[in-house]
């Protein structure tokens, strides 16, 4: 289950761009440097095609990326694979709810043992939410306003890819994770 439309919105963000997502994992990478899992998924990352591959353009409203859900859902609702609820409060929504239905389970298992090359979206999507678990929708808008490339898109346009400047500060990351060696006589050499 997946609670507040805000929070999945904010974690389909991050599966359609992978270089914001390279960027998030650097950001917990330097809060915890004994975790260099996180460096390193973020240069598989980047030392790949997927943030040009894997982008799917996303669209900034007034709370940030946004994507038309019930089109997009309702054919998962339809046949019986998701079921979405609301909660009220006040006579207005107050929250969505998503449940992804055992149908909707037996399935996703299923298509990928057909079609091998979804594989890719089953472990990102993982990955995203292990990276933010236990974290709300408002927590997440909050964590990607802090790149100024996404808060200063302009309401109503594509958000822009930043897969230079992640690259740019991998590279910062790993200079100073792995500072040069001192060089040494080789072959048993003497030093001058």
């Amino acid at each position: 289950m997946v609670r507040a439309q805000v929070r999945l919105q904010k974690l389909d963000f991050w599966v359609r761009y992978p270089d914001y997502l390279a960027y998030e994992l650097m950001m917990e990478y330097e809060k915890a440097p004994d975790e260099p899992a996180l460096l390193d998924l973020a240069e598989d990352i980047l030392s790949s095609e997927e943030p040009d591959l894997r982008r799917f353009p996303m669209l900034r409203h007034r709370f940030g990326a946004f994507e038309e859900l019930d089109d997009a859902l309702a054919v998962l609702v339809e046949r019986g694979l998701l079921k979405k609820t609301q909660v009220l409060r006040e006579r207005k929504v107050a929250e969505h709810r998503y449940y992804l239905l055992q149908a909707g389970r037996t399935l996703a298992v299923n298509i990928v043992v057909e079609a091998p090359a979804l594989a890719w979206y089953v472990e990102r999507t993982k990955q995203v939410v292990a990276l933010v678990d236990g974290l709300g929708g408002s927590q997440l808008k909050k964590r990607q306003y802090l790149l100024r490339d996404y808060a200063d898109t302009p309401i109503g346009s594509y958000i822009t890819p930043i897969t230079d400047q992640a690259r740019a500060r991998l590279r910062a990351l790993r200079a100073i994770a792995a500072p040069p060696q001192a060089i040494t006589p080789a072959d048993g050499q003497e030093a001058s």
